[in-house]
């Protein structure tokens, strides 16, 4: 539980730290979202995380 604990501190720190350095940016990057549709968003969500499941399981493991 520690570890889940540490990772989403870690995930909130790296989001913050990119919308604190590059504001413009990242809402740049929101508004390209929205053109975006929902099954390529989906696939783009189901293949980031299958890779941090093999990251975690290959550092765990």
């Amino acid at each position: 539980m520690n570890d889940l604990i540490v990772a989403f501190g870690l995930f909130l720190f790296i989001e913050g730290i990119l919308y604190a350095l590059f504001p413009s940016k990242m809402k740049s990057m929101l508004e390209k979202l929205k053109m975006i549709n929902d099954k390529q968003l989906r696939f783009g969500g189901v293949i980031f995380a299958l890779i941090g499941f093999f990251i975690i399981w290959f550092i765990k493991g």
